[in-house]
């Protein structure tokens, strides 16, 4: 039955195949030109049924192959007609398959509408964009973190505002998608935006996922990124000294705003928690470890992976300070954090009184975690990279690179080897 019903899809196939034709001509003019020259135009045969597309060139018939229905000659006007001519068949082949991957019918009419932009359902970027991010926003607190949703809206209103500055239009056909407006709007984010070029990068990529939706659903013939590189420049990841971080905990603040942002910092720098995470810490996620001690056990908000981490001395007497805090008692909270705008800016003050140069703000404890009071110390990256959440290691190792203590111990050790 199956091989039956496989000989028919194969047959059905293989007549639409046979039935199937495209070629170049010159179109012979009501009245000749003087020149002779003669506009080029492409037919698509479907079931005997032609339609002809104008290419907007035009040649000369002393220099055109009937049967080839292409220019002859080596020379550079030739080989560039010609390439373009079969970019345009490479285009008809596309739009072919595309109808047949999305079930519908194959015929003169159709392909030719999917070249000229006239399909029945024309599709702009902007609504499927937001269509893309209300099905996100009714999936928050079940598959997604409200922190996606805000980085896609970012990117939706990122690229209205680009329709609008290059194209003076309130939305835009997915059709006319092409590699020009994706270079474009790379350049419009490091140009007008002023955005860094990593940053630059992660905007793009979310838009490649909604370009990626249209390729899959068959609105798009293909990926207009195909040929756009993505790449990653290297940061320098600053974090806090030994002494420095000696500075911060020894620092008296009194007992104000101050402490609590000094406390949760540190809180922070001893156990690798982002802001998000350690905003929602519940008491809840401070269980009793493999080892008989105290570790957090909790998923990291940007990417909801889990995370074990054993709780360090310095950490355990922050987190006993805040036991009886109403705050804490009441939300089942862990430490009182306020509002990360509110915390980095009195994590400057901070510094200031430490007398610390650097630019603190709140995720550089993440920073300090990976690579002053881990790697820097011995613990292997594998579980840094565990402790920290990372999906994978080579994330982990962009911490590595900065730590010349640990490298100077490792070539320490090699030094003894050799000499012994």
């Amino acid at each position: 039955m199956i091989t039956i019903r496989f000989l028919f899809i194969l047959n059905i196939f293989t007549m639409l195949e046979t039935s199937f034709g495209l070629n170049f001509f010159l179109k012979t003019p009501r009245n000749e030109s003087p020149d002779g020259i003669r506009h080029i135009y492409m037919r698509i045969t479907v079931n005997r049924q032609p339609r002809d597309i104008a290419t907007k060139r035009a040649w000369h018939p002393s220099k055109w192959n009937i049967r080839a229905g292409r220019a002859t000659g080596n020379k550079e006007d030739s080989k560039e007609l010609n390439s373009y001519l079969d970019s345009l068949s490479a285009k008809v082949f596309q739009a072919k398959k595309l109808l047949l991957e999305t079930d519908k019918e194959v015929t003169a009419d159709a392909i030719k509408n999917l070249l000229l932009g006239k399909d029945e359902d024309r599709r702009t970027i902007l609504t499927i964009f937001k269509e893309h991010n209300d099905q996100i926003a009714a999936l928050v607190g079940a598959d997604f973190a409200a922190g996606t949703l805000e980085r896609y809206e970012t990117s939706l209103k990122h690229t209205r505002e680009y329709i609008k500055w290059k194209y003076n239009e309130e939305d835009f056909d997915i059709k006319k998608l092409d590699f020009e407006f994706i270079s474009q709007f790379e350049f419009w984010f490091k140009a007008k935006k002023k955005i860094s070029h990593n940053t630059t990068m992660k905007y793009l990529a979310n838009f490649k996922k909604i370009v990626l939706l249209c390729v899959k659903r068959g609105w798009l013939l293909r990926d207009p990124f195909y040929a756009f590189k993505f790449s990653k420049r290297e940061v320098d990841r600053q974090a806090l000294t030994e002494s420095e971080l000696k500075k911060v905990w020894d620092k008296e603040v009194g007992d104000g705003r101050l402490a609590y942002v000094k406390d949760i910092f540190l809180f922070c720098c001893y156990t690798g928690l982002a802001y998000a995470d350690v905003y929602k810490l519940k008491r809840t996620e401070i269980v009793e470890g493999i080892d008989g001690g105290k570790w957090i056990t909790t998923k990291r908000q940007k990417t909801d992976t889990p995370s074990r981490i054993p709780l360090l001395p310095m950490a355990l007497e922050i987190m006993e300070k805040y036991e009886d805090h109403p705050q804490c008692e009441n939300e089942n909270r862990v430490l009182p954090v306020l509002s990360n705008q509110k915390m980095n800016s009195y994590l400057k003050e901070i510094a200031d009184l430490c007398g610390i140069k650097k630019n603190i703000t709140f995720h550089l404890a993440r920073h300090t975690f990976a690579t002053t009071v881990t790697l820097t110390n011995g613990v292997p990256i594998e579980s840094v990279s565990k402790m920290l959440g990372h999906r994978n290691i080579k994330t982990t190792q962009q911490y590595a690179k900065i730590v010349d203590r640990k490298i100077s111990d490792d070539m320490a050790r090699l030094k003894d080897i050799l000499q012994r």
